[in-house]
């Protein structure tokens, strides 16, 4: 595990790094506070810090104050090394964000004892922290296919086209069903349908963009129900959607489906629009049924094919 050793004096930083060394863990020093504070911020930084009270630039009190700040950054397990032993200033360390303190100078075995502890105590933070997050997946995404399920995609459409109106940046939906899929399950059993729908999943998210470099212009794609799925595309115009749709379309026809030992033809009809003004009045039921509409169109003409709600004279 990582480490960091936080001290001014460059003897004691040697003497404490050859230590931990030996103790198998990989050493990262600092010789002030702020630098101590870029490391333990850096991604993937050291998770472990010993801390000297007394640095230039931070002092050990002010440094924790400062990672303790950063509620967005993995925690970090503090323990201040001081030769202060009055339980006023032990107080004021630990106020401070630290979690454990040491005396200078500090017995080996003590150390490593205290940081054992913290490496338990970070283990157990990270459980928690995966489990969290594995319930908070859970609570927001499909089970069978891990695409955003029903409530969180619509969630995610509401606050797109408030963005949308804030930022005057036009908006894409595209309600995609798979066809005939009902035969599907019928001739080759439900498992068969489950994998179809999870291939389809997988072949929409590639087709779609993630999130840009500074968290703008995202795609999201979500499970509406069944087999349709809702896409929805940011700062897609009306000149770029057609063929976005296409590219959907033509990602699940290019290329047949694996089933058992059959290979499988799968198509999709797609439904969709694009909004450029959006505001309160309008609501967001009366756009999904546009885009529906569209999509009935798609079945009803044919299927595997794509059409747009304005051409249906309904926006």
């Amino acid at each position: 595990m990582r480490i960091l050793v936080a001290d001014d004096d460059a003897i004691s930083r040697r003497m404490m790094e050859k230590m931990l060394q030996t103790s198998g863990y990989e050493v990262v020093a600092a010789e002030d506070g702020l630098k101590a504070v870029s490391q333990l911020t850096t991604k993937g930084g050291p998770r472990l810090a010993l801390i000297d009270w007394m640095m230039p630039e931070l002092d050990g009190p002010a440094l924790c104050r400062q990672i303790r700040s950063r509620h967005d950054q993995p925690y970090v397990y503090i323990i201040l090394l001081t030769s202060r032993e009055s339980t006023e200033d032990v107080v004021v360390g630990l106020e401070a964000g630290a979690d454990d303190y040491l005396t200078k100078p500090c017995c080996s075995a003590e150390l490593k004892a205290r940081l054992l502890t913290g490496h338990r105590i970070l283990e157990r933070e990270d459980r928690l922290v995966a489990a969290r997050e594995e319930m908070r997946f859970k609570a927001t995404h499909d089970s069978l296919t891990s695409l955003w399920d029903r409530g969180a995609i619509m969630s995610l459409l509401k606050n797109e086209l408030h963005r949308a109106m804030r930022s005057e940046t036009p908006v894409s939906v595209m309600l995609c069903d798979i066809d005939h899929f009902k035969q599907i399950n019928d001739v080759y059993g439900h498992v068969a349908g489950d994998t179809v729908l999870q291939e389809v999943a997988s072949r929409f998210m590639q087709s779609v963009r993630t999130y840009d470099a500074v968290g703008l212009y995202g795609d999201a794609v979500g499970r509406y129900g069944g087999e349709e799925f809702l896409l929805i595309l940011s700062d897609c115009d009306a000149a770029q959607i057609r063929q976005r749709a296409e590219n959907v379309r033509e990602s699940i026809e290019k290329r047949p489906f694996q089933v058992n030992d059959s290979e499988l033809s799968i198509t999709v009809s797609i439904g969709f629009t694009t909004v450029t003004k959006w505001d309160k009045t309008q609501s967001i039921e009366g756009l999904l049924d546009r885009v529906d509409t569209a999509l009935y169109e798609a079945k009803s003409s044919g299927r595997n094919r794509v059409i747009p709600a304005e051409s249906l004279a309904l926006v």
